[in-house]
């Protein structure tokens, strides 16, 4: 997939048209009805982000790389803190801001244009930081987990997730892929009390999601298409990137 806005903008676009996307990625991602996914984090995987993040009521989450706003809106209403989300798609922005009304958080959520290395936000100024399948896109990754560490207040949860390669990086594998290694880059940006770990169980749902698209016919929906044009790339590399979830916290000031 391109990594323009403008070729963004038109992918979500036509998700946005596709009942059939959604019901293929909801049902091997597990989403309920309602919730609009443009990763491939199942929602036993969000429920796991948002343990790990725990915002206090009313405490600030920013959403980078928000997409349409799915995930960040759910974190939000379950734990009852302020979001923000970020991303450098105009049309993502939007959808992700009209599906705001509908979790009923009211005044409590906002998206804004910004994007991996730049959100335009104050330093220092969010308690917790989710990144979803969106920080490979940076360039270098090492860097949006800098803006991440930037905008993080003392003692501010990240909670990132990814792919990296298997062992040496298999050329197969996209650029933006072989260039990720979040223990590294996590205490790189400086962050502490860094985890990463290995979530075999969400490639298995993610290789389900591949499959049935595949399956599914209807090309003529574009984006479908696309979905059927990234499993087949997709599944050419499938067994050389492991899926992995990394934590870390900004150091406490002393």
């Amino acid at each position: 997939m391109a990594s323009d806005a403008g070729a963004f903008d038109q992918w979500y676009s036509d998700m946005g048209r596709s009942a059939l996307r959604a019901q293929i990625v909801g049902r091997a991602l597990g989403l309920p009805l309602g919730v609009d996914s443009s990763s491939l984090l199942p929602w036993t995987g969000l429920a796991e982000v948002v343990a790990a993040l725990a915002p206090a009521p009313g405490r600030l989450v920013v959403d980078l790389g928000c997409g349409r706003g799915g995930y960040g809106l759910e974190a939000a209403r379950r734990t009852g803190a302020r979001l923000i989300g970020v991303d450098f798609s105009a049309v993502a922005v939007a959808a992700a801001a009209r599906s705001a009304g509908q979790f009923g958080l009211g005044g409590r959520v906002g998206f804004c244009l910004g994007n991996l290395t730049g959100t335009g936000l104050r330093s220092g100024s969010a308690d917790a930081v989710m990144c979803i399948d969106a920080i490979q896109f940076a360039d270098p990754p090492l860097a949006g987990l800098r803006e991440c560490r930037r905008i993080l207040g003392a003692g501010g949860r990240l909670a990132v997730t990814c792919w990296e390669p298997v062992g040496p990086p298999d050329e197969r594998l996209p650029a933006r892929l072989r260039r990720v290694d979040l223990a590294r880059d996590l205490a790189a940006a400086g962050f502490e009390s860094i985890e990463v770990l290995d979530k075999s169980a969400w490639r298995d749902d993610e290789r389900a999601l591949w499959e049935s698209a595949l399956r599914s016919g209807a090309a003529r929906d574009p984006a479908i298409r696309s979905l059927q044009q990234e499993a087949t790339r997709v599944l050419g590399w499938f067994d050389s990137a492991r899926r992995v979830s990394g934590t870390a916290t900004a150091p406490q000031l002393h």
